[in-house]
């Protein structure tokens, strides 16, 4: 963002405002896809181009940022110093003053928008957003824990939804992250989808607020790793078929009936093992017990989305070495998850999400008959 911001600046002090042209026969040609080095990393980015009577300009100030160096590692950390302090306009000003670029020309929209994105994420409102599903994990960075909540509409899209920042995954965290959520606009009901890992902090959050009504799949990834971590090297491969052999049968019944079969083989090898399996079977079935079709059950089935969105923030974050205070580490996630959403797709098998709702909802009338009865 700043980069482009100090390009589009740079147009602005050659050619002027597009209601105040610099010079006869200069004009603005909108903008391209390029790359340019900022400290030791190569940045994809928009370039704005500009045209005089002999044709294409190259603006200076993307022909030195093509090279590796100009942008050092020294200016990339007093640049991010700046914004994580919220001094925007200084920032910018600062940094485009060492590539020749005037403070004039750095207009204040552009700087508001610069500001905008990082104020984007905790602020956006989520009254339009109908959850079908929300999965919740932690990610862990400068010695704080951040609950993070990443939601799936009733459409098939995804959006980062929120955080919120604690010592560690304590349940009052993610409560916390409910809270702020609906005070957003969002409608936590219990018709949502639920997915997470074993974070005994979230689960204890969400069965609190939702009770028998909790719709909760549990991750299939981690239970199956949590699972081979109690066993002898010798066992962990057949423990690995038995259970995604359940996984893959599409029946409920069947399924369960497999589960009990690998939680009497683990029982013989490691009773740890096999309680482990038993706290968490009912969840490991979620989508079994719903009907939920093949090819959405492989985005619902483990935390993967999120995790993937994870691998995004740690990546953008890795030439971070001390996290100074925590409003530069909530700043800094904000920013770097508005920019993992740039990567995201409708999931796969959409098309049945609302037949997965009707089950919902069908299994909880069926629920609300019995109770009454």
């Amino acid at each position: 963002m700043l980069v482009e911001v100090m390009m589009q600046a740079q147009r602005v002090q050659i050619a002027g405002a597009d209601y105040e042209p610099a010079a006869e026969g200069l004009k603005k040609w909108g903008w391209q896809e390029g790359s340019v080095y900022c400290g030791s990393q190569k940045l994809k980015v928009e370039h704005p181009r500009l045209r005089n009577s002999e044709g294409e300009m190259t603006l200076p100030i993307y022909e030195r940022l093509k090279k590796p160096g100009e942008f050092s590692e020294e200016m990339l950390v007093r640049a991010m110093r700046g914004l994580s302090g919220r001094k925007y306009r200084e920032t910018v000003e600062e940094i485009s003053q060492g590539f020749g670029i005037s403070p004039s020309s750095i207009s204040k929209r552009l700087v508001e928008a610069t500001a905008g994105k990082l104020r984007e994420l905790r602020e956006r409102d989520l009254k339009d957003f109908e959850a079908f599903a929300i999965f919740l994990d932690t990610v862990h960075r400068g010695g704080s824990a951040f609950v993070v909540a990443l939601g799936i509409d009733i459409l098939g899209g995804k959006r980062v939804l929120g955080f919120w920042e604690g010592a560690t995954e304590h349940q009052e965290v993610a409560k916390s992250l409910f809270s702020d959520l609906e005070s957003r606009g969002l409608r936590l009901t219990d018709e949502i989808i639920f997915v997470t890992d074993g974070g005994g902090g979230i689960i204890r959050a969400l069965k609190d607020r939702f009770r028998e009504n909790l719709i909760h799949q549990r991750c299939t990834i981690h239970k199956d790793r949590n699972l081979q971590r109690h066993l002898p090297k010798r066992y962990r491969k057949e423990c690995h078929r038995r259970f995604a052999y359940a996984l893959a049968l599409k029946d409920y019944s069947e399924a369960r009936k497999a589960l009990n079969d690998l939680e009497t083989w683990l029982g013989q090898i490691n009773e740890s093992a096999a309680e482990s399996l038993r706290e968490a079977k009912e969840q490991i079935l979620t989508l079994h017990r719903l009907e939920v079709p093949g090819l959405l059950r492989r985005t619902l089935h483990s935390t993967n989305p999120i995790e993937s969105m994870f691998a995004t923030v740690r990546d953008c974050e890795s030439n971070i070495k001390r996290y100074r205070s925590s409003k530069m580490s909530q700043r800094w996630l904000g920013a770097v998850l508005i920019h993992a959403e740039e990567s995201f797709r409708t999931v796969k098998g959409y098309q049945e999400i609302p037949k997965v709702i009707r089950k919902i909802k069908q299994a909880q009338n069926r629920e609300i008959e019995l109770a009454v009865a």
